[in-house]
């Protein structure tokens, strides 16, 4: 009761607890355990159930109530050592003077001096993208406004990287996304778009924005092809499948920019990709985009800042460095549906680029997990308690109950 007083006291508590009793009962002390599920099954050979068993799930449900592998994709990488900018870990706040010293020396540099500079960079180039995008767009569809637009975007988008003090690196540019194709990245940043726009362009794909990213948004269909939708709107999503499917069909268009996670993920995974962009059809081009954290943090928390605040965090940090990946290009196999062939594309970003795969849709950032996955959780631990030798006496339908 004491300790129930406290905040935290009884989640202690209750950890000591299940830490002496697996002491007693189970193999060592408690840790986390990266096994799948698939192995643990397989691991257990006892036909009946044993009361110790009870210890499996205790574990399990603290590391998901403790850290689990989902929501913390949704916030900043934590980083291994300070970088000089705003603390990822609150649990470290003085370190020594000097130090101390070095980082107030930093903040002068890159508030004064600077962010003043950058962010006249970034007025011009947002400015000349609005102000060009536009004029383009009062142009008859031509060869020439085709032209000017490519102009106007590559010229716009490199002055903007330089706002960002960005230092890209690309590789195999052998592989670089040609007309006609779709190029699937993973996606961290709004930037990314401009990343991957400062090396050529790309009729993009993607949700409607408010504010200065809608703006944007509005100037630049004007003189490009983009395909911009609501992310609400089941309707839209038809049209917009239905739009890409005839860009895809003309070879001479730009090639199509989609990021099928459908959010930003902290830059340490790539998660889902929604098959939508798989089922159209056409050559999958895939690139893969790693920030280094170490100079700037990239990721945006859209549930935290908006595009104005987000600018400001990234301009005040000491640079923006990244890789870009061009993979050679991807078809879908014979017999393979969208599911497998989206999956399969998302493993070469992963291994190409370093993250972390993940099976969990992007969309838990905003929406509550589905009933189906949790079906799937309890019919795999059903799996462990309900032993080959007891499922046969046991009716029908009981195991997945």
């Amino acid at each position: 009761k004491t300790c129930a007083l406290k905040e935290g006291g009884c989640i202690s508590s209750w950890l000591v607890l299940v830490q002496m009793l697996w002491k007693l009962f189970g193999p060592g002390i408690i840790e986390r355990d990266e096994t799948p599920m698939e192995k643990e099954i397989a691991g257990l050979h006892r036909m009946e159930f044993q009361f110790s068993d009870i210890f499996y799930f205790c574990r399990k449900g603290f590391e998901a109530i403790v850290e689990d592998e989902v929501t913390q994709r949704f916030s900043s990488e934590e980083l291994v050592s300070w970088n000089l900018l705003t603390r990822t870990n609150v649990n470290f706040h003085y370190i020594s003077l000097r130090l101390t010293v070095v980082w107030v020396i930093g903040v002068i540099v890159r508030y004064c001096f600077l962010l003043p500079l950058r962010f006249t960079l970034a007025a011009i180039g947002i400015t000349s993208m609005i102000v060009g995008t536009t004029l383009v767009g009062q142009l008859p569809n031509s060869s020439v406004k085709n032209y000017l637009s490519e102009v106007v975007h590559l010229t716009c988008s490199r002055i903007l990287v330089r706002a960002l003090s960005g230092t890209i690196h690309y590789h195999n540019r052998e592989n670089k996304p040609q007309k006609g194709g779709i190029c699937v990245a993973n996606h961290t940043s709004p930037i990314d778009a401009i990343i991957l726009t400062n090396d050529g362009c790309y009729a993009m794909v993607g949700q409607v924005h408010g504010g200065l990213m809608g703006v944007i948004q509005r100037a630049t269909v004007k003189a490009c092809p983009h395909v911009w939708f609501e992310r609400s709107e089941i309707k839209d999503r038809h049209l917009v499948t239905k739009r890409l499917r005839e860009h895809v069909a003309n070879k001479s268009k730009l090639p199509i920019l989609i990021f099928p996670e459908g959010t930003c993920i902290n830059n340490t995974s790539v998660m889902m990709f929604k098959k939508g962009s798989f089922e159209i059809g056409g050559t999958i081009y895939p690139v893969a985009i790693k920030y280094d954290p170490q100079f700037g943090d990239a990721f945006w928390n859209s549930s935290k800042y908006n595009i104005v605040s987000y600018l400001l965090r990234i301009m005040t940090s000491w640079a923006i460095v990244c890789n870009v990946w061009y993979m050679p290009p991807m078809v879908r196999k014979e017999g393979e549906d969208a599911v497998q062939f989206a999956n399969r594309v998302r493993s070469a970003i992963a291994h190409q680029g370093g993250l972390a795969e993940l099976p969990w849709d992007g969309g838990l950032k905003r929406a509550k997990v589905k009933d189906s996955f949790k079906e799937e959780q309890q019919k795999n631990y059903s799996k462990m308690l309900v032993r080959n030798g007891s499922i046969g006496s046991l009716p029908t339908g009981t195991e997945s109950d």
